[in-house]
């Protein structure tokens, strides 16, 4: 579905990602992995197109999208849950939500779609009147989440979903992601909770300093000597 190919991204003469490679299958939960500062978000933002790549090239669904805007991207079913939620505080949770359903597609089916972000998230039909600014953290995570949802995406990108967000939230947010994946949707997921990470995710890539510097089954990262010391502290 996603092929990123030896892709650089540069933020001026100050080089971020060097010759990046990662690959989501349909039907895939892939974990993008490592701490902070390793070029993650650079990565997203270079797939939905919020950067361009001085070298490489991305191919979503066998279309070149390397380089096109965020619109276009999304267009083609790409969707992004940003990190730090984004969120409008003043609208309503509907309001936010309503704003995803950018692509035309989506906007002539964004009541069935908004019916099934809020049976995915009942907690958000009970605030749907709500300005989004009133929510807990789990909750925005939710709208923020939904609101991606609301395009219609065959690949729904998410970055840091947990971050900030209590051990019991972060629990119920993992449940959920891997019920969004058992309904067919493929899911693109940069964390730094690798725990809760590999236990959803079918492969992973461990990014450090721009670089993938391991990928492998979340089976093999679990059992990776380099991954049980560096990020899981056994």
């Amino acid at each position: 579905m996603l092929s990123v190919d030896d892709v650089d991204v540069s933020y001026g003469l100050v080089p971020a990602l060097h010759g990046v490679s990662l690959r989501v299958e349909a039907g895939e939960t892939v974990c993008l992995l490592g701490p902070n500062g390793a070029g993650k978000t650079t990565t997203v933002k270079s797939i939905i197109g919020l950067l361009k790549p001085r070298a490489g090239r991305i191919r979503f669904n066998e279309v070149d999208v390397t380089g096109l805007p965020p619109h276009r991207t999304v267009g083609l079913g790409m969707s992004l849950a940003p990190e730090g939620r984004l969120l409008f505080p003043d609208m309503s949770v509907d309001e936010n939500l309503e704003l995803g359903a950018s692509p035309a597609p989506a906007r002539a089916r964004r009541r069935e779609t908004k019916d099934r972000v809020y049976a995915v998230f009942p907690r958000l039909a009970a605030r749907r009147a709500q300005p989004a600014g009133t929510l807990s953290g789990g909750e925005q995570q939710m709208v923020a989440i939904g609101r991606a949802m609301m395009a219609r995406p065959g690949l729904l990108i998410l970055d840091e979903p947990s971050l900030g967000l209590s051990p019991i939230m972060v629990q119920e947010l993992f449940r959920i992601l891997r019920t969004l994946n058992e309904g067919g949707m493929s899911i693109l997921l940069v964390e730094q909770n690798v725990v809760q990470a590999l236990k959803i995710c079918d492969r992973a890539y461990v990014l450090e300093s721009g670089k993938i510097v391991m990928q492998g089954s979340s089976a093999e990262l679990r059992s990776s000597d380099t991954i049980r010391t560096s990020y899981l502290g056994i």
